[in-house]
C-alpha cells in the first residue's frame, strides 16, 4: 500500500472512533450506576486518543484526517444509542455493545492491513483497548449491574 492508500483506510478508523465519541456521549447521559459511567467515561477518552494518534499519522502522510463530525452512520449508530439508552444503565450498555462489536470487527481486520510496523502497532494497541471494552460491556450485562446498584439503595 502506497501512503495515499495507507491514509484513506486510517481515515475510516479515524471516523469509527468519532463516531463512538458521539455514541457514549449519548450513552453517558443515561448511565445511571456511578462505578459504570466512570468506566464509560474512561473508554470514551480511550476513542478520543485514538482520534489523535491515527489523525497524526494521517497527517504524517500527508493526508487531512476527518474532521469530528459523525459521518451518516453515526447519525444511525447516535440515533440508536439515544434510544437505546434511553431505558438507563441496561439500554446503554446494550447499544454501546453493538458499537463495540463493530469497533472490534473494524480494528481486527485492521491489523491484516500491510502497514509499516509503527501505524501497526498504534492500530494492535488500539484493537486492545476495543477487546477491553467489549469485554467490561459484556462483563457489565451478564452480570445486570443496573440491578446491583438498585439493590444498594
Amino acid at each position: 500500500m502506497n501512503n495515499k492508500e495507507i491514509a484513506e483506510r486510517l481515515k475510516s478508523l479515524v471516523q469509527l472512533d468519532i463516531d463512538a465519541v458521539h455514541a457514549y456521549g449519548q450513552a453517558i447521559e443515561h448511565i445511571d450506576v456511578p462505578n459504570v459511567r466512570e468506566q464509560v467515561v474512561a473508554f470514551q477518552g480511550d476513542h478520543e486518543r485514538h482520534i489523535n494518534d491515527l489523525s497524526s499519522v494521517v497527517r504524517n502522510l500527508g493526508e487531512a484526517p476527518p474532521e469530528l463530525t459523525k459521518d451518516f452512520k453515526g447519525f444511525l449508530l447516535k440515533a440508536f444509542t439515544s434510544i437505546r439508552s434511553m431505558t438507563g444503565t441496561e439500554g446503554a450498555l446494550k447499544a454501546l455493545k453493538s458499537g463495540e462489536e463493530l469497533t472490534n470487527k473494524k480494528y481486527s481486520e485492521a491489523r491484516t492491513w500491510d502497514l509499516p510496523v509503527n501505524i501497526l502497532s498504534i492500530v494492535q494497541r488500539n484493537y486492545e483497548d476495543e477487546q477491553r471494552h467489549l469485554h467490561y460491556v459484556n462483563q457489565a450485562i451478564t452480570d445486570r449491574v443496573w440491578e446491583t446498584e438498585a439493590a444498594k439503595k
